[in-house]
């Protein structure tokens, strides 16, 4: 596989689906949809908000460990059940993608689990 890696968050949906949080192909880094769980606990929250902060974390967090951060993102795909939580979310989406400006893409589709208000999706870019 060369120098493709696969990183793991801990997360009990990565080893009972099998797949990786993130995978690092040379430059490019793959950040699967990631939702608001703190993957520590197994726990989410009740509000939109809270789990794009999570969800963001949780990115942050397997964007370090594959050598890179934020401002390496060039696409963001957001996926939410429904459309009126995206509204809420969008400070801390600017917060954290203000100055980077990546593509993005909302999409209002069904998510695995009642309690998940939102995922993101990221793909970066090594500079």
């Amino acid at each position: 596989m060369g120098d493709r890696r696969a990183i793991l968050s801990g997360s009990t949906f990565e080893e009972s689906i099998g797949y990786a949080r993130a995978v690092v192909d040379g430059d490019w880094v793959h950040v699967s949809g990631t939702t608001g769980f703190d993957y520590a606990t197994m726990t989410i929250s009740d509000d939109v908000v809270a789990q794009a902060e999570q969800c963001l974390a949780n990115i942050g967090a397997a964007l370090t460990e594959a050598g890179c951060a934020f401002a390496d993102v060039v696409r963001v795909r957001y996926l939410v059940p429904d459309p009126a939580n995206f509204e809420p979310c969008w400070p801390v989406l600017r917060r954290t993608f203000g100055e980077v400006r990546p593509a993005a893409t909302m999409m209002s589709v069904g998510l695995a689990d009642p309690r998940m208000l939102i995922e993101i999706e990221v793909t970066a870019h090594k500079r």
